[in-house]
Parts: structure tokens; sequence; C-alpha cells
């Protein structure tokens, strides 16, 4: 008889980046997986929101490789670059330390998009930048 296969579930990838990214950036950036509301009130701080886009198991009940929609906004461009740079680096970082709850083994750029946010013709735009990037991490 052979060995049942064991059961593994892999971490929340959305809530290991958001925790680690809360204990790198400053504590007036807005860190989350939504928009704050009201938005205006976050921006001089700057907001960042991580959502999980897809991901795939690469090694069974070992790894998996998740793509994050990174949602960079501040008060001006000048800021909202500064700020998805930072995420940017501190993510790369995170693969070269322990992280919460999970292990990251592996980080890739996939896009930085430019987005400039504009709600309506009565509002003010917001500075936006969509940085993509795909992490592969296993339970800790």
């Amino acid at each position: 008889m052979t060995a049942p296969l064991p059961f593994v579930t892999f971490p929340d990838a959305e809530q290991v980046a958001t925790t680690y990214l809360r204990g790198k950036l400053t504590d007036s950036v807005h860190v989350g997986t939504e928009w704050p509301d009201p938005l205006e009130n976050a921006l001089d701080g700057g907001v960042v929101a991580v959502s999980r886009g897809g991901g795939v198991v690469q090694q069974a009940f070992v790894t998996e490789d998740v793509t994050f929609d990174i949602d960079v906004l501040a008060s001006t461009k000048a800021d909202a670059h500064d700020l998805v740079q930072q995420v940017r680096g501190w993510l790369f970082a995170a693969s070269r330390e322990p992280t919460p709850g999970a292990v990251i083994y592996r980080v890739q750029d996939i896009s930085l998009i430019w987005m400039p946010y504009q709600a309506d013709a009565e509002a003010d735009p917001v500075p936006r930048y969509v940085l993509v990037m795909q992490i592969r991490i296993r339970p800790a």
C-alpha cells in the first residue's frame, strides 16, 4: 500500500505580500488589497493595492507561481513613481529574507504601466502605476 499524497495548503499570497510590504514601507502608505475609501484622503501618503492575478502550481505540494497586479497611487506622478519603485525593490528583496507565512523563491517583473485615473470630467486625475509581478511561493 502506498502512502497517501500529502495535503498542502498554500499561503494566502495577497496576505503575505501586503503584510511584507506594510513592514517595509512607511506608515503613511496605505497598503491593502483594495483602494481606500475615500481614495483622495490617502493619496498624500500613497496607496499600494495588491490583487492576486493568476497562479499555477509549479511543483506539486511544494511551490506555486503567483501573479500580482499592484496599483500604486499618489498625489503626484513623481510620488507614485518613487513609491512603485520602492514596492518593486522590496518585492525583489523578499526572495532573500524571511517572510511571515511563506517562503518566496523567485520574483519576476512582468510589466510596469503608467495609467492616470480620471473618474469623470469633474474629478482631478489620480496618478497611478500598475505593476505586475510574479513570485514563486511555498508554505513556510
